[in-house]
Parts: structure tokens; C-alpha cells; sequence
């Protein structure tokens, strides 16, 4: 019963994803929603873009394991993300009215910086997209007591985000989370009340999780533990903000205010709101530390879906389990999207440029596809965790990407030389320590963050001033267009 239930809210997601693609006209609707949203839709979409299966199931697991000390990347290095990416990035890019962040990266540099930044964004979303699609054939695996595989429950999940995705694109990401932010928020706050009762209430299980030391957070003086801590932070915290679904979240909002307030806003909820999976996983270990002790060494990831099923009633289970597709779902499909378009612009449309906005259109749904295949092919074949495959995601773009976004908008001297520099130097040193010292004292993306730095600085000062640098409105014919200069 459990799981039709369940499946009858999938269709009705369905449902709703497919009615926003109605509004679906042209390549701006389908990819910002015609910058049309309106600030409580932009908040719950920033809010979506990481609570998702990594904030529900990997890290309460996690806290369970390491408290706090372990959640450095998420979700204090993510909302801090969110909150950087609102005070900082979302004024600039918002009135430069680009359509993904390899515009940019073509306007400010060249079509090189172009072609190779959006190439490593793209890559970066096979880990985040994967941990949802793994955590979607977790929860259909759970659901259906082991009938369904955990390989057969991510090609179902897979295939439902896809079927919404592919029609509505950002219209369909932005209705289908809104109405998903309001069944989390319900539903998470109601299971948690219940599981909070049944461990002896709400501050016991706090005083509890203190005096065990699971509130402890900051780094201790060794300088190697600062360094690691340090590079948790900002692997999560700078890696994310050169990546298109932060970007296209703020770029669909109706005016600059929603762009920075949404945002800012956004990651300040997740702050907090990320505590409630936290607690709940608390009071797991409280309610049968057997069963917690059992499952952290066969999968932690299983722990909260497991209190639910043997202990809630059923009303909590259905209000759970719906909560935490929609979790997943609003997560995946934003991502799904993300990289899609990011190829599509930026390395396709490259190639093809007599590309009309027609076709343009149909090459990205199609690219929608095939990502989809290689994420769930990816998600299907690797043992990472949820968490680890998050965590690992943005390691490509903090060495190579955030420099040159940086830079690009706050520093007049960033040139082409400055950009090739940053991009290569850092990717090399990263990839280089990666493959030799991974497991080193300093994380080697916290090296090619460094090196990044490095080149931008000496390619800034000796290279020639750029003759070019976009601003404000500069590009707002062509994303209307969306032919944009080439």
C-alpha cells in the first residue's frame, strides 16, 4: 500500500511538471523560465538545489559517524555557498542576462576559456546527479521490501525526473519544487515531532547529542587538521559557485532584488532547515541503537528510511516517503537540466553555429537524454556514497573554474593569459597530486585552487590589459535571441 502510494504521488509529480511545460515556448522559457519567478518560488528552488538526497540520507549518516566535525562541506560549506554566490556574484551575472556561466566565460575571455571551463562544470554534475539517482533506487528498493533492485529502482527514478525535465525545463524544475519544498518542510517537521517524542523529547536528545561531543565543529590548533577543515569548507563553499544550476536558479528570477535575496535567503534556510535530518538521525541511535550499530557498518544511508518503516506509523511513513522523493526529484531535475544546457551553449553550439532556437530547443532536450544515461550508468556502477560522490563533485571546478569567474568580475586586469594560466595550471596541479598523493595532509583541489590563483595573478600583470570586458546589459539582445556572439 506503502508504495503505490508512492507511486501515485510520482504520477501526480508527473503531472504537474508536464502542465508547466505547456509555458514552454522557446529556449528562454525552457531554460530560465523566461526570467519570470517570483521570490518565494526563487527560494524554494535555491533551497532545492542542495537538499536533496546527500542532506536527508548522507549527511545524518554522516553526523551519526563524525558529528559535526564531518558536515564542514555540507551543509555549512554549501549554504555558505548560496549566501556567497547571493552578496557577491548574483547582482553582476544577473544583469549581464547570459544564459549559462560559459557565456561568460566566452565574453570575458575567449571561446578556449569557453569551451574547457563548461566541458569541466558538465563533468562535475555526474557525482551530484548520480547520488540522487543512487538514492531514488535506494528508496524504491526500501519501499518495496527488496522486490525491486536498488540498480531497478534508479532507472525508475531516473526515468521519472526525465520525463518532466525533458518537456518543462526550468518551468517544470520551479513548479514541481515548489510544490515538493511545501510536502519537505511538512513532512520532515512532522516525522521529526514524532520521532523527538518517542526518544524522550526534544531537549533530552539534544543534551544528549552535545555530551557526546557531536556539536563540535571548529578545527583544532594542529595546522594540518585547520588545513583539511579548511579545505572541507572550501571544496563545498567556492568549488559550487562556478556551476550552472546555482546560476540558473538566480537567472530565472523576475528582477535583480529576487536574484540576490532569493539566493541569500535560500542558502539560510538550507542552513538550518538541514539540522531536521540531523535530529532526526539522532534520535535513531536513541530509539534502537542496534539497529543504527547494525546498519552503520552494512549501509549508514538506510538508517533513517529504516526508523521510519519499523517505527512510525503509517501516515508518518507515506508523509516521510513522499518528502523524501520530493527531496530527490527537485534535486535531480535541476541538475539534470544544468549540464545539459551548459553543453548544449557552450561546446555544441560552438560547433553549429547557424543553430536556430528551434533546433537549439531539441539539442538540448536530446542532451538532457543522454545525460541522464551516463549519470544513471555512472550512479549504477560505482561504490561511492551519497556523500562521497557530492563531496568529489566540485573538486574540478574549485581548481579550475572559480579563479576565472572570480577574477573575471572583480579584477579589471584578468586577461586571456590570465585565464589560460589559471585554468591550466590549476587543473594540472590538482590532477597531478590527485593521481600521486590523494591522500595527502592538504587536499590536492586546495593545491589547484592555489596554483589557479597563481596564474591569474601573473598572466594579469604580465599580459595586456583586456580591451573587452563585459557589463551590465551588455548581453541582453542576445539572450533574448539566444544568439549570442561567437
Amino acid at each position: 500500500m506503502l508504495l503505490w502510494l508512492v507511486i501515485a504521488y510520482l504520477i501526480f509529480s508527473i503531472g504537474i511538471g508536464l502542465a508547466a511545460a505547456t509555458r514552454v515556448h522557446n529556449t528562454r522559457d525552457y531554460v530560465t523560465a523566461g526570467r519570470n519567478l517570483p521570490m518565494v518560488v526563487v527560494l524554494a528552488m535555491v533551497f532545492a538545489t542542495w537538499f536533496g538526497a546527500e542532506t536527508v540520507l548522507g549527511t545524518s549518516a554522516t553526523f551519526l559517524e563524525e558529528g559535526f566535525r564531518g558536515l564542514i562541506s555540507d551543509p555549512l560549506g554549501a549554504s555558505a555557498c548560496l549566501v556567497l554566490f547571493g552578496l557577491i556574484f548574483a547582482r553582476p551575472l544577473y544583469r549581464m542576462n547570459l544564459l549559462t556561466l560559459g557565456d561568460f566565460f566566452r565574453m570575458r575571455y575567449n571561446r578556449t576559456t569557453e569551451l574547457v571551463l563548461s566541458i569541466c562544470i558538465v563533468l562535475s554534475y555526474l557525482g551530484w546527479v548520480a547520488a540522487q539517482i543512487t538514492a531514488l533506487g535506494l528508496v524504491f528498493n526500501v519501499l518495496s521490501m527488496g522486490a525491486i533492485g536498488t540498480a531497478q529502482g534508479m532507472l525508475l527514478g531516473a526515468s521519472v525526473v526525465l520525463l518532466y525535465t525533458l518537456f518543462g525545463g526550468m518551468w517544470s524544475v520551479a513548479v514541481t519544487t515548489f510544490v515538493q519544498m511545501i510536502v519537505i518542510v511538512l513532512g520532515l517537521v512532522y516525522v521529526t515531532w514524532l520521532a523527538g517524542d518517542m526518544a524522550g523529547g526534544f531537549g533530552p536528545v539534544i543534551a544528549r547529542a552535545a555530551a557526546e561531543g557531536k556539536f563540535e565543529w571548529l578545527p583544532s590548533l594542529d595546522m594540518v587538521d585547520m588545513i583539511a577543515w579548511i579545505a572541507a569548507f572550501a571544496t563545498m563553499a567556492l568549488g559550487s559557485i562556478p556551476q550552472q544550476d546555482v546560476f540558473q536558479r538566480v537567472n530565472s528570477s523576475k528582477n535583480e532584488t529576487v536574484a540576490v535575496w532569493g539566493t541569500t535567503l535560500g542558502g539560510v534556510s538550507y542552513f538550518f532547515f538541514a539540522a531536521v535530518p540531523l535530529f532526526l538521525a539522532y534520535t535513531a541511535n536513541i530509539i534502537d541503537p542496534a539497529m543504527v550499530e547494525r546498519l552503520m557498518a552494512d549501509d549508514s544511508q538506510l538508517i533513517l528510511p529504516t526508523l521510519i518503516l519499523q517505527y512510525m506509523p503509517f501516515s508518518a511513513q507515506v508523509v516521510f516517503f513522499g518528502a523524501l522523493l520530493s527531496v530527490i526529484m527537485s534535486t535531480a531535475s535541476g541538475t539534470l537540466l544544468a549540464p545539459s544546457v551548459t553543453f548544449s551553449e557552450n561546446v555544441m553550439r560552438g560547433f553549429f553555429p547557424a543553430m536556430n532556437d528551434r533546433q537549439f530547443l531539441w539539442s538540448t532536450r536530446v542532451t538532457v537524454v543522454v545525460f541522464t544515461v551516463l549519470v544513471t550508468w555512472y550512479a549504477t556502477s560505482t561504490e561511492s556514497s551519497i556523500h562521497q560522490m557530492v563531496e568529489n563533485a566540485y573538486r574540478v571546478t574549485l581548481a579550475g573554474a572559480f579563479v576565472p569567474l572570480a577574477a573575471g568580475l572583480f579584477w579589471k586586469r584578468a586577461n586571456n593569459l590570465g585565464a589560460a594560466l589559471a585554468i591550466v595550471l590549476g587543473l594540472a596541479t590538482w590532477l597531478l597530486l590527485e593521481a600521486t598523493v590523494p591522500e595527502g595532509d592538504i587536499e590536492p583541489q586546495l593545491f589547484g585552487l592555489a596554483a589557479s590563483a597563481l596564474g591569474m595573478l601573473v598572466g594579469g600583470l604580465l599580459g595586456g590589459q583586456p580591451h573587452h570586458r563585459p557589463h551590465a546589459g551588455h548581453h541582453h539582445a542576445a539572450a533574448a535571441t539566444h544568439h549570442t556572439p561567437r
